[in-house]
């Protein structure tokens, strides 16, 4: 039987199923060789040899291929179809032949699908190929720039920037991304802008907006109306004046359906429309793509096979009529160069198979699944055909004009079926107008526009305006608005900027995303991409040290010419060549700067943003606490932060990003002769009593409690906060009772005599610290008395069965104290956050917990390295 080989057991489960009795099929549980993390696993020196290293946990799927090879002595590779899966089948096919599993006389080909079903894979087993040694090569090249960069550049920010992490290839060029995009947000100065709409009714009775667009006989732009005197005036001009109907137009319209789905825009939309993370959706779609039921799900390809359309124009016909299949099928072009090109979208592998049909109960695997097949179908459609209208009103002697727009669906087309998502309001009008005819009068609506005037002005929302002007007619409207500042971005928005760039490649945004949250380098708030200060200082320090390297244009064009390579147009030694002589030159420039020198450096980068002007005109830089010191740019384990330079006489302090000149420090006022002050630390805002002194290197502080806002805080909330613990009173039987926030939030305390330990009884409010009485303290401490198990966690319950594990031993998922976890037999491996407990699968246990058992191994072995260096040395001594 020849011996087949996938990523996956779930893969290998499936095609096992097709394949028959007659092939052995193995999983590899992906790469099986990686660089070992320390220096020389790319030898610069000699043409960039790269010494591998067979990874503990793979070394035993390694010996079962090995094993299977004795039995039957041919080897079929069929991992994905793409430069990672043809690098597993390469690295498969070097470690084998390294252990002389793989003889001369040993049969080793090829074979790729596109999905899991049984004509793909029948196909591919009759048409087996060799390993294509130029995409190997392409990720040979850029598995060897990625290490090149990590291994020498993180090393220089640890020593230069302590609390900074890593920094790679295209990591640090995402990170510079959200980094100045939230600089810009900084920087923006709002600009005041009105606008001015009025309500018509025909003659009919039927009413309709209008927007002005005209004044004294000049067309308006968006920001004319500078402030509310202008808008004042311009309401009057409309309220003054007798309008009529100058024009109405009707234009035909088309929209057509978007392209198919390839990863980027498939993480895209499911950011837009379900909130999934690139990485989620990934995980999802990978699922998916295992059980068959979608085509491969990293792509950057478009096109769709012959056979897949003409199965989607049937399916259209069947479900919707023949009136929504268009003349001809609709054929769209990849923009992508790189040899990844020729495979297909990510579609359904079968067309006639809707998400009701799908034997699936997982929700976002349902869901994903739906948005890849409604996409599908929409891109085969018939476009949607609409109806434009714009009507123009004027008065008689061309000072004022307005104009109302609007559109009529007359032909859903492919909408009836799916929508892209938008990451912007759109701006266009789509309301339906009524009936209007050119030289009817415009009378202002009886219908009043007080409604909306009172929203305005009570809301201030961003969208809403903060003020407005109402005519006495109440038909006409004046609205303040105020210019935005580009939006933070969303990972389906930093996904779509990386492609419009050419940065990186869509089938590593998803992990390149997760890392730099995974370095605390950017936290997630609400879908939105947030820097840390970490994230700045290190992207700041990238952009004056090592400027080339985190350059869009670089960036993109090292993206082109690894492309040539995996198209055969280009050698990828030379490529490494040429890219390390600058890149090792800029690392030995840098070996020399004192961290002094590269925070003078930082500082004066980032003066503007650090040291912004004070509305009294004193020097942004003088510390507003000492009055004496100068801030300066310093550097934690946290990150960076300002500092008084009079450090430690003064200890003024702020974020980088932080509340303007003032500071994040607040004197709240004073209290028996010390000054109470609301300040920032590591683990959030806190209360302070003084300042440290020599003999008092600890001044009493307090955290503000969860869901107290450092904006609400005033002197009485910072003392009621310093004087906890609260003593409630005796307890009947002795002892005092008090309460207090704890590390798990508020709580009571109690010890009787005969108790060896106090007994603490958690409270639901935090308010109840400050406001519960006697009574019901007494009433909670004797409830944890009889259920002292209640509040303490108990044995776990399992909240899945995942089944045994190859090596034996079942596996469960838990509920632990920090979250859901999987485990089996001494191993526990967390699960992440953005994995549901109900959606893991046996698969995905077994990665996890192998994955853990390799650290743990790792942790274990640390400690024998002094007794083997003893031996050596003892073996010397004797010879």
């Amino acid at each position: 039987m020849p011996v087949v080989v996938v990523e996956s057991p779930a893969k290998a489960k499936t095609i096992n199923k097709y394949l028959g009795p007659d092939y052995t099929v193995l999983a590899s549980y992906g790469h099986v060789r990686d660089l070992p993390p320390k220096d020389g696993s790319v030898d610069t020196e000699h043409e960039f040899e790269m010494k591998w290293e067979v990874g503990n946990d793979s070394r035993k799927h390694v010996k079962a291929i090995a094993d299977a090879l004795k039995e039957d002595n041919a080897l079929i590779l069929a991992t994905d179809p793409d430069r990672e899966g043809e690098a597993i089948s390469w690295h498969l096919q070097e470690a084998l032949t390294k252990r002389r599993s793989i003889k001369k006389d040993t049969p080793v080909s090829r074979v790729t699908f596109n999905a899991i079903t049984k004509d793909a894979v029948t196909e591919a087993m009759q048409n087996p190929r060799q390993v294509d040694m130029p995409l190997v090569e392409a990720y040979l090249a850029r598995r060897a720039l990625d290490y090149l960069v990590g291994f020498n550049l993180s090393p220089v920010l640890w020593r230069k920037l302590p609390g900074a992490k890593s920094a790679g290839r295209v990591q640090s060029v995402c990170l510079r991304l959200i980094v100045e995009r939230e600089m810009e947000i900084e920087a923006f100065k709002p600009v005041e802008y009105w606008s001015v709409k009025a309500v018509f009714e025909t003659p009919r009775g039927q009413t309709y907006e209008a927007r002005l667009v005209t004044l004294a006989g000049k067309k308006l732009d968006k920001h004319d109306l500078a402030n509310a005197t202008q808008a004042e005036l311009a309401v009057q001009a409309i309220t003054s004046r007798a309008l009529s109907v100058t024009s109405v137009e009707a234009k035909p319209a088309a929209r057509n359906p978007s392209a198919p789905f390839m990863t980027s825009t498939l993480q895209q939309e499911a950011s837009r429309k379900f909130g999934m993370g690139a990485r989620h959706a990934m995980q999802v779609a990978q699922r998916l793509y295992e059980a068959g039921y979608i085509t491969y799900m990293r792509t950057d390809g478009i096109d769709m096979a012959p056979e897949a359309v003409a199965a989607t124009r049937d399916t259209i016909a069947d479900r919707y009529g023949a009136e929504y299949v268009p003349d001809s099928p609709r054929i769209y072009k990849n923009k992508a160069k790189n040899a990844q090109e020729a495979h297909e979208c990510i579609r359904p592998t079968d067309m006639s198979r809707d998400t009701k049909a799908l034997k699936v109960t997982d929700e976002d695997q349902r869901k994903l699944y739906d948005l890849i097949w409604k996409r599908t179908i929409a891109c085969q459609m018939a476009a949607a055909r609409l109806e434009r209208t714009t009507v123009e009103i004027g008065s008689d002697d061309g000072q004022v004009g307005l104009r109302a727009t609007g559109q009529v669906v007359l032909f859903d087309g492919f909408m009836r079926v799916y929508e892209e998502g938008r990451d912007d309001v759109a701006d266009d009008d789509e309301k339906r107008l009524p009936q209007i005819m050119q030289g009817d009068p415009a009378r202002f609506a009886k219908t009043s526009l007080r409604d909306q005037f009172t929203k305005a002005t009570s809301e201030g929302t961003e969208k809403a305006a903060k003020e407005a002007i109402l005519s006495e007619n109440e038909s006409v409207l004046a609205l303040q608005h105020h210019t935005q500042a580009p939006p933070r971005y969303t990972e389906a928005t930093l996904v779509k900027r990386m492609e419009e760039l050419g940065i990186g490649r869509p089938s590593t945004y998803a992990s390149i995303v997760t890392t730099i949250q995974d370095r605390e380098y950017v936290r997630k708030d609400k879908n939105r991409l947030i820097p840390e200060e970490k994230g700045r200082i290190v992207t700041i320090f990238l952009l004056n040290f090592f400027r080339q390297y985190v350059g869009y244009e670089f960036t993109a064009n090292l993206e082109e010419q690894l492309d040539d390579v995996s198209a055969g147009g280009r050698d990828y030694k030379e490529l490494l060549s040429k890219f390390w002589r600058d890149f090792s030159a800029a690392i030995g420039e840098t070996s020399e700067l004192r961290i002094s020198e590269v925070l003078d450096k930082l500082d004066e980068a980032l003066a503007p943003q650090l040291y912004p002007p004070r509305e009294d005109g004193s020097d942004p830089r003088v510390c507003p606490k000492c009055g004496m010191g100068q801030l300066h740019l310093k550097t934690s384990r946290t990150g960076g932060f300002v500092g008084c330079g009079n450090y430690p006489e003064c200890t003024y302090t702020r974020p980088i990003a932080g509340e303007g000149a003032e500071g994040e420090e607040r004197l709240l006022g004073e209290n028996a002769g010390d000054d109470i002050w609301l300040k920032s630390g590591r683990f959030g805002p806190y209360v302070q009593r003084g300042e440290p002194t020599p003999e008092n290197k600890k001044p009493p502080r307090a955290s503000l409690p969860r869901g107290w806002s450092k904006d609400d805080m005033d002197l009485d909330k910072a003392l009621t906060l310093l004087s906890l613990p609260r003593q409630i009173g005796e307890h009947p039987e002795g002892g005092m009772i008090s309460s207090n926030f704890g590390r798990f939030g508020p709580y009571l305390m109690h010890q009787l005599a005969d108790e060896a330990k106090p007994v603490y009884a958690n409270l639901k409010d935090p308010n109840d610290v400050f406001e519960i009485g006697m009574n019901r303290a007494v009433e909670l401490l004797a409830e944890k008395r009889a259920n002292p198990g209640r509040g303490r966690r108990a044995a776990a319950k399992a909240l899945k069965e995942l089944g045994e594990h190859p090596d034996g031993g079942a596996m469960q998922v838990l509920d632990g104290r920090y979250g859901p976890y999987v485990k089996w037999e001494k191993v526990n491996a967390t699960i992440p956050k953005d994995i549901k407990p109900e959606d893991v699968t046996q698969e995905m246990a077994i990665e996890l917990v192998n994955e853990r058992a390799t650290k743990k191994g790792a942790k274990k072995k640390a400690a024998p390295k002094k007794k083997a260096a003893a031996k050596k040395t003892t073996k010397k001594a004797a010879t």
